[in-house]
């Protein structure tokens, strides 16, 4: 519950900037590159602290870095609601983006390293959903508070998270797998037998332990060098590295460059009034959660590779239409792209989870949280391409460039993805 909420709040934080560029955009008088940057600065923000705090996490442990990344993006919350224009505002949105990129990656890591093979995928994205819910709050938050209370609305909720450090910090255990692989046995036993008592305690039999049977040649020495960035791109991981980066950056670069940039091109280029373009964005939001709740739930039966090879491809056929027949109106852009979004949303949440089941405990953050760099490296590239070609005037180019992306993302990972549903974690990345 509590790196639930952590997330919670990490997705709420990351859309926020899309409720209120819409009243910033005619109050500071911004054009279309100066909007880019502003999404863009906490994007790349983003991408800095997944390899940073990534990075530390192997080598301090997850729940303290956790911590500091909460604090931060909460913290720069604050200073947002005090910017003066898109240069402050620029800046405040790369320091948050450092806290909330590095956050992502290592929750997931912690998170996973609780959970069994059996429904692995549907415990962690139900987990995972609540970025999803997240990036839903924003969008009500947006639109019952924005034409109210002005833009400021949308960062004064942002600061919650600073809260939840506190029981983050003190009640939480850490992860056994992290400290057995740096020899520390005694605590991660005491942390295996608390969650076992608990089991106990609600009349739970426990099943009796079972040996892995771990590939020839895979290094388990106790203290082994841990978070070694040559091993992600060396014989046994290097193929899975690049896939992944693909995948992340396909799908962001899309769906991120939609739902940030929509609600502010249904303003100013269609003249939508504002309560009904930030309707759109919360409704594009909804569906998002409904996809990906249903992907939560059946993920473990399909497969981790057939979900995504659909899902790139189905995406392909609405931003194709849109190419085609052109953005004629903002509600044929919003039927559209919402089905194009809602389709690769259920990629998007989901690859914290396949990330982590493609590594080993001692490259499981670090890898996350570098295959998130291209995540945000997407991030920054989908609202930057949608200013730079709708200063242009042509708006149907930017879904064709979209659909080349996603069908590019779908033709990887049918060539290289691996199916994970269902394996133990050590059995797959010794």
């Amino acid at each position: 519950m509590v790196v639930g909420m952590a997330t919670f709040f990490d997705g709420y934080t990351t859309l926020a900037i899309a409720y209120a560029l819409p009243i910033l955009s005619k109050t500071w008088h911004l054009t279309p590159a100066a909007m880019g940057m502003i999404i863009a600065s906490g994007y790349f923000g983003q991408l800095l602290g997944a390899v940073f705090f990534g990075w530390l996490a192997e080598r301090i442990g997850r729940l303290p870095v956790m911590a500091i990344t909460i604090a931060i993006f909460g913290a720069m919350s604050l200073a947002c609601i005090f910017s003066w224009d898109a240069q402050s505002l620029m800046i405040f949105r790369f320091v948050q983006g450092v806290g909330s990129g590095g956050e992502i990656p290592v929750a997931s890591a912690y998170v996973n390293e609780f959970v069994g093979a059996r429904n692995r995928g549907r415990f962690f994205l139900l987990y995972e959903l609540l970025f999803v819910i997240g990036l839903l709050f924003s969008g009500v938050v947006g639109y019952e508070l924005v034409p109210i209370y002005g833009w400021k609305a949308m960062f004064m909720v942002g600061v919650v998270p600073v809260f939840l450090t506190i029981p983050l910090r003190f009640t939480l255990p850490e992860s056994p797998r992290w400290l057995v692989g740096h020899g520390k046995l005694q605590k991660a036993a005491k942390v295996i037998v608390r969650l076992e008592q608990s089991l106990i305690r609600r009349g739970i039999e426990l099943p009796a332990p079972v040996a892995i049977a771990i590939p020839a040649g895979a290094s388990l020495a106790v203290k082994a060098k841990v978070g070694a960035w040559r091993e992600l791109f060396g014989r046994a991981y290097g193929g899975r590295t690049t896939m992944l980066w693909a995948l992340w950056f396909g799908a962001y670069m899309v769906n991120n460059g939609l739902v940030t940039w929509l609600p502010t091109l249904y303003r100013t280029l269609f003249n939508v009034p504002l309560k009904v373009s930030l309707a759109y964005g919360l409704k594009m939001s909804c569906v998002g959660v409904v996809t990906s709740l249903i992907c939560a739930l059946t993920i473990d039966r399909v497969g981790r590779r057939r979900w995504y090879i659909c899902a790139f491809f189905l995406a392909v056929v609405p931003l194709s239409i849109l190419w085609w027949k052109g953005a004629s109106s903002a509600t044929v852009i919003f039927a559209l792209a919402t089905c194009a979004y809602a389709t690769l949303q259920t990629v998007a949440f989901s690859l914290f989870l396949y990330s982590a089941e493609l590594y080993p405990t001692r490259l499981r953050s670090v890898g996350a949280g570098l295959g998130s760099a291209w995540l945000r490296a997407g991030s920054m590239a989908g609202p930057a391409a949608i200013g730079l070609i709708v200063g242009t005037g042509h708006i149907a180019l930017v879904f064709a460039l979209f659909a080349v992306v996603s069908a590019s993302s779908g033709l990887v990972c049918l060539l290289w993805a691996p199916e994970t549903s269902g394996r133990v974690l050590e059995e797959m990345s010794p």
